[in-house]
């Protein structure tokens, strides 16, 4: 055995961010920016609209999401939970034990 492996809560936030964007429906997370921002900005902004708990091996997420106007907001919450959970469990083994998600709002864009 080597040594110890740490995942700041901030990484797992992020990964739990990234994973809900890239979900067709949600416009992004509330309080953030938008995706085309992040670049610019850097990563924090992602973990925006999420509070992790990361206990030795289990996680539970909150997440605030904007959704996009005429999307299903429980079958758009469902892909996002199922995502969120998914993405986190591959990247650091930690078992995800619920992704609470909170709909903050619903955004028009105008073409």
């Amino acid at each position: 055995m080597m040594g110890e492996v740490r995942i700041a809560d901030e990484v797992v936030a992020i990964i739990a961010g990234l994973a809900a964007t890239e979900v067709d429906g949600v416009d992004s997370m509330a309080g953030n920016i938008t995706n085309e921002l992040v670049g610019k900005l850097g990563m924090k902004n992602l973990s925006k609209g999420v509070k992790v708990e990361v206990t030795e091996e289990h996680v539970s997420v909150d997440l605030s999401l904007n959704i996009k106007y005429g999307y299903n907001i429980p079958d758009v919450s469902e892909r996002v939970q199922d995502r969120v959970k998914s993405a986190i469990e591959n990247m650091t083994g930690l078992t995800v034990l619920d992704v609470n998600i909170r709909i903050a709002g619903v955004n028009i864009n105008e073409q």
